[in-house]
């Protein structure tokens, strides 16, 4: 137990999400439990992590999860460890949901020069229905951009993609490849748009960007035969050729990149593959599963077409850690808490805590 790598998650004290800080001390060894002594406050040591509550041993989780984010069945998990069906399901989902918050933690401090992207749904068989998922990706890193997950195949789906792919991009030109679908094309345009403020009242009026660019590659099958058109929908051919050099070396128009990315998520979820006997049941089990995976291919797979000298992730990539994660560094990973407390009416305390001076 290391006190200088803990901080205090309770968001009423002033030094709540402050590392190495020393209000933190070591409360019960044998419980494993520090305390802040600044508010008082103990907390467990995974607190803050998807490892909170788990009754079972730690490393039985992290084997556990390790192999669902690998492909392996939930069916053959529960025979080789003898646990409750119930039981893995949930700690897919207490996984899934810690690597939610880690992706969008990382993703929000993040302002990136991404040169192309490439988008693309999935069509997802489940039990009554079916769900899509749309996911984009960087080509120039390998970096999974984000994802979203529902029920139709409509603008609504595309927006809420081409918003998290905003949230992150730089004012820098920038290619967006995807397929024939329509709605795509409107809502990147509605979404790369800056507020012009002229200092007069009302709401600013919102310019496009001129350096965006958005391509398609339209497949149409006729028997056996195969026809790809790629067509330039806004943008100059100039400029496309410039991006796709820097991106991805040279090349034509094309979305392959988010297509293997595609192959990689239906190899490691089985919900996903075309032909399956393990439906998922529910949307919420798509939605923790898909962020899993993509914290684990980000953070944990090393991409061998990133460097031929040591193993890189694309989150090294792109600059967002220096080393490799472990699957176990992805599940202890505790996000400060950013909240600061409300001010203080009346007059000032009579004692004051020395974490708030500083």
């Amino acid at each position: 137990m290391n006190p200088q790598e803990q901080f205090c998650p309770n968001v009423r004290c002033h030094a709540s999400g402050r590392v190495g800080g020393g209000n933190i001390v070591i409360h019960s060894q044998q419980k494993q439990r520090y305390q802040c002594k600044c508010c008082g406050k103990t907390f467990s040591e995974t607190y803050g992590t998807s490892l909170y509550r788990v009754k079972k041993a730690s490393e039985l989780f992290v084997l556990v999860v390790t192999l669902l984010s690998h492909g392996c069945p939930v069916p053959a998990i529960v025979v080789a460890f003898g646990l409750d069906e119930r039981t893995v399901k949930s700690w897919l989902h207490k996984a899934g949901q810690h690597a939610q918050q880690v992706h969008e933690a990382m993703m929000s401090q993040q302002q990136l020069d991404l040169q192309q992207v490439q988008a693309d749904e999935i069509r997802i068989k489940m039990q009554r229905k079916v769900l899509w998922m749309a996911m984009a990706l960087m080509v120039s890193t390998r970096l999974w951009l984000g994802g979203v997950v529902s029920e139709r195949r409509d603008m609504r789906l595309a927006q809420r993609l081409a918003s998290q792919i905003r949230h992150i991009a730089l004012d820098q030109p920038l290619l967006l490849a995807v397929d024939g679908w329509k709605s795509y094309v409107r809502a990147f345009q509605q979404a790369f748009r800056t507020a012009l403020h002229t200092g007069q009242r009302g709401r600013p009026r919102l310019q496009a960007w001129s350096h965006l660019l958005i391509t398609q590659v339209i497949k149409r099958r006729q028997g056996q035969t195969l026809t790809i058109e790629r067509r330039i929908v806004q943008g100059t051919q100039v400029l496309v050729a410039r991006l796709l050099t820097n991106s991805q070396r040279g090349g034509v128009i094309n979305t392959a990149y988010i297509e293997r990315l595609n192959a990689t998520f239906r190899q490691r979820l089985n919900c996903l593959a075309r032909r399956t006997r393990t439906l998922a049941r529910t949307a919420h089990t798509v939605h923790t599963a898909m962020f899993l995976l993509g914290c684990v291919y980000n953070f944990c797979t090393p991409h061998h077409s990133l460097s031929l000298t040591a193993p890189t992730s694309p989150a090294m990539a792109a600059a967002i850690t220096d080393r490799l994660w472990s699957v176990r560094e992805l599940l202890y990973f505790k996000i400060p808490t950013t909240f600061q407390p409300p001010k203080r009416r009346g007059p000032p305390p009579k004692f004051v805590c020395s974490c708030m001076l500083s």
